[in-house]
């Protein structure tokens, strides 16, 4: 560790990528990650998808600003280990990451997850909608909205997903909630704008499909400005469940830099940023028995009714086909 860290602070530089500060409280933990060790951070494209951070380490291959690290969708974790972007790490807590989230030969391993959820501005809204299903009301005409593009944005593709599973369809087939999406549109209620803190805030997107850590940190920032955002996991359907991953890049500039931001990610200051952000840490289960994960904080997390579900690879790689092929056609832009 000593090594990497010299290694890294040589290098000074880490570029990471899509990374919202108010997103699983990323600001903060950039912020943490810059004054322990002194190594400037760039974030290109903050509000960028899961897809255009792939694109990144294409385009920028041997570039001094292409992207060290990525933190994606499983849909991306798995196409950009298959196309042979990643670099292989196990991080020194290798063992804390349950199998099933992490890749077996290192390319890339969860950090966080949470559940789907819908936020709404109750200050704008008379009823807020509490299931997928109230969402197809005139009462919401213009006022629902995804945090991003279907066919390239995780949080959407699996926002469509948890619709899917309220309207008659699974994780094998999604076209249901394609299908819905599509009526919400013809209707007028769904708004394709991708919702930000900014559009909350000036009312554009008064009801939106997002993470509850996501939809929770808005609902803190909205506050601040006087909106009352309210976080609700809809009642019904299986409550979907979702974890991002971290990966290397193969030709990262700053490699040794990359790994000490893993390193750092899958601490326990890191962890437990997470879950100040409010969302699940992947360590949370052996953090818990080991006595340092921070029970505060954690007992700050929404409680959730029922078992969640996840998709597995074949889902998920089928859904965002599915959705890349369909989602264009049906519903349009």
């Amino acid at each position: 560790m000593d090594a990497l860290v010299a290694a890294a602070k040589k290098e000074g530089q880490l570029n990471v990528i899509t990374l919202p500060r108010d997103w699983a409280n990323y600001g903060e933990l950039m912020d943490n990650f810059t004054k322990q060790y002194g190594i400037k951070i760039t974030d290109a494209n903050p509000d960028g998808s899961s897809a255009d951070e792939i694109n990144a380490i294409k385009s920028l291959k041997g570039q001094d600003r292409a992207p060290d690290v990525v933190d994606v969708g499983m849909a991306f974790a798995y196409s950009g280990a298959s196309e042979g972007l990643y670099a292989p790490y196990e991080v020194s807590t290798w063992s804390d990451i349950p199998a099933a989230a992490k890749d077996a030969n290192g390319l890339w391993f969860n950090d966080y997850g949470g559940v789907m959820s819908i936020g709404c501005d109750a200050s704008k809204v008379a009823k807020c909608p509490t299931s997928f299903k109230d969402l197809d009301n005139p009462a919401y005409k213009g006022k629902v909205a995804l945090n991003g593009d279907p066919t390239q944005a995780n949080a959407a593709i699996q926002a469509v997903t948890a619709v899917a599973l309220a309207t008659g369809g699974s994780l094998d087939d999604v076209q249901p909630g394609i299908a819905f999406f599509a009526k919400l549109k013809k209707e007028g209620i769904y708004k394709p704008v991708q919702a930000t803190a900014a559009t909350i805030e000036s009312g554009e997107t008064p009801i939106v499909l997002d993470w509850d850590y996501l939809n929770a940190a808005k609902a803190t920032a909205a506050a601040a400005k006087g909106v009352k955002w309210t976080v609700t996991v809809p009642s019904d359907s299986p409550v979907l469940a979702g974890y991002y991953a971290q990966a290397i890049n193969k030709d990262a500039p700053h490699p040794a830099a990359a790994r000490l931001w893993e390193e750092y990610l899958y601490s326990t200051a890191g962890q437990n940023g997470f879950l100040k952000g409010g969302a699940h840490p992947v360590e949370q289960d052996a953090m818990t028995t080991a006595g340092s994960i921070d029970k505060t904080l954690l007992a700050k997390l929404p409680a959730i009714k029922g078992t969640p579900v996840l998709p597995n690879q074949t889902q998920t790689t089928t859904i965002g086909q599915t959705l890349v092929n369909k989602w264009a056609a049906t519903v349009g832009s």
